[in-house]
């Protein structure tokens, strides 16, 4: 009788867990669905489209954060940095006028070095406020975004000297103007060059993918029928991800041979994917080193990992250096997607904006992974899509669906600190009496 209620005391401590864990991500599941029934103007190839290329423009920026989190950094707001040194790579190459794939790839090289030295400063500050790292990150994002208004409207100009006849130029000479034109890459500029290296359709994008992930569970199966005591997993989720892969594959390819209205959906960006699968891989990967796993030590207990023998502080410097400038490649793929160099105001809402995003996927101030960032780039960017619509189709006014979006961004990093402080403060108070 004990063992009963045991066990089932146990089921529900499990549920109640699991709730709260995903509480974020099935608010935004409940919200997506009901920005379906009540908005008349939202159809399926609307939403895809629109989702697909949001995904894309920012999936990688919100992928820069997990390293920082598993290295007990929390969530770092100080990406703003990151996004800040992209855009001066972005200025210096368009400034010279190099476009395409080559101006794209010296737009990377560039903010590498850039990126890498703001990292190396930020982790350092970091080391100086252990246990304040995300209000020290806030204050890193609002200092350095005065250095870099310093930078264009005053250095620009006055102490380098530049045309006034440049495009990027204001008319007196001093000062780089509110927007930058990136120019298409047809015409030997920025905007899509890496978007239209290779494009493919959206549901033959669907297919590959799903048939990698079939792919991936079975080979799970098999590894752990040959090796049970060696590889262990979650069989429900194997076969539940099974299922679903399977039944993706046959809705693609039943829309490729009948040429469906999915099929005019958005073409998917194939190198721009890569990218996005490449920087999941490597979190994946890194995890499974020596530096991975002092990454996980340091997160976990600081104390522990020095008296282990590990470098804390310089872990804590490597981590920020790679948040950073993977953030700063993440902005240059975000802004040639999107075209234009909003100079003063592209980046100060990154850093918020891919927070938010990690949050809704499951993730928290402790915990942070792949799946989190992917499947919080998707649900955060459906609540975007579909707020003006709701709006719309309830109020008359699409505004107010902007509003709201601002509201949710806030609301999602108060709801995610709030539960971290709830289960710090529940931990271990779950008996079995």
């Amino acid at each position: 009788m004990n063992n009963a209620r045991t066990h089932e005391r146990l089921n529900t401590a499990k549920t109640s867990t699991w709730i709260a864990d995903n509480i974020v991500s099935l608010i935004f599941v409940a919200f997506t669905v009901f920005g379906f029934l009540v908005s008349d103007g939202v159809t399926i190839n609307f939403f895809l489209t629109e989702l697909s290329s949001r995904f894309f423009r920012n999936a990688f920026l919100v992928l820069s954060l997990v390293i920082p989190v598993v290295a007990g950094l929390g969530l770092n707001f100080g990406i703003v940095v990151g996004a800040m040194s992209a855009q001066i790579a972005i200025a210096i190459v368009r400034y010279f006028e190099f476009g395409g794939v080559e101006g794209l790839v010296l737009t990377f090289v560039l903010a590498l070095p850039i990126a890498g030295l703001f990292g190396y400063f930020t982790g350092a500050l970091y080391n100086k406020t252990r246990g304040q790292e995300m209000i020290a990150s806030l204050m890193v994002g609002y200092f350095a975004n005065g250095l870099y208004q310093f930078l264009f409207l005053f250095v620009v100009g006055v102490i380098i000297k530049v045309p006034k006849t440049h495009p990027m130029i204001k008319p007196d000479g001093v000062g780089v103007r509110m927007t930058v034109d990136l120019v298409p890459v047809e015409n030997g500029g920025l905007k899509y060059a890496l978007d239209k290296i290779w494009e493919i359709p959206f549901m033959w994008a669907i297919l590959i993918v799903f048939a990698c992930i079939l792919l991936l569970q079975l080979w799970k199966i098999y590894r752990n029928k040959n090796n049970p005591a060696l590889y262990r997993y979650n069989k429900t989720m194997v076969l539940i991800n099974a299922a679903l892969s399977t039944a993706m594959i046959a809705l693609s390819i039943y829309s490729i041979l009948t040429n469906s209205r999915l099929m005019i959906i958005r073409k998917v960006p194939v190198v721009t994917g890569l990218l996005i699968v490449a920087l999941c891989v490597f979190n994946e990967l890194i995890l499974r080193t020596k530096l991975g796993q002092d990454f996980r030590s340091v997160g976990q207990s600081q104390h522990i990992a020095e008296v282990s023998g590990i470098n804390v502080d310089k872990t804590r410097i490597i981590a920020t250096i790679m948040s950073t400038v993977f953030a700063s490649w993440g902005q240059i793929m975000y802004l040639q997607n999107m075209g234009t160099l909003n100079t003063y105001g592209a980046h100060t809402q990154i850093g918020m904006f891919s927070v938010a995003a990690l949050l809704v996927g499951g993730a928290s101030t402790q915990k942070a992974g792949v799946k989190h960032a992917v499947i919080g780039t998707l649900l955060f960017n459906s609540m975007f899509i579909m707020s003006p619509e709701i709006g719309l189709s309830l109020f008359g006014n699409a505004l107010l669906g902007e509003y709201f979006r601002t509201f949710m961004v806030y609301g999602v990093i108060g709801l995610a600190l709030g539960l971290h402080v709830w289960r710090t403060n529940k931990k271990g108070k779950i008996t079995l009496n």
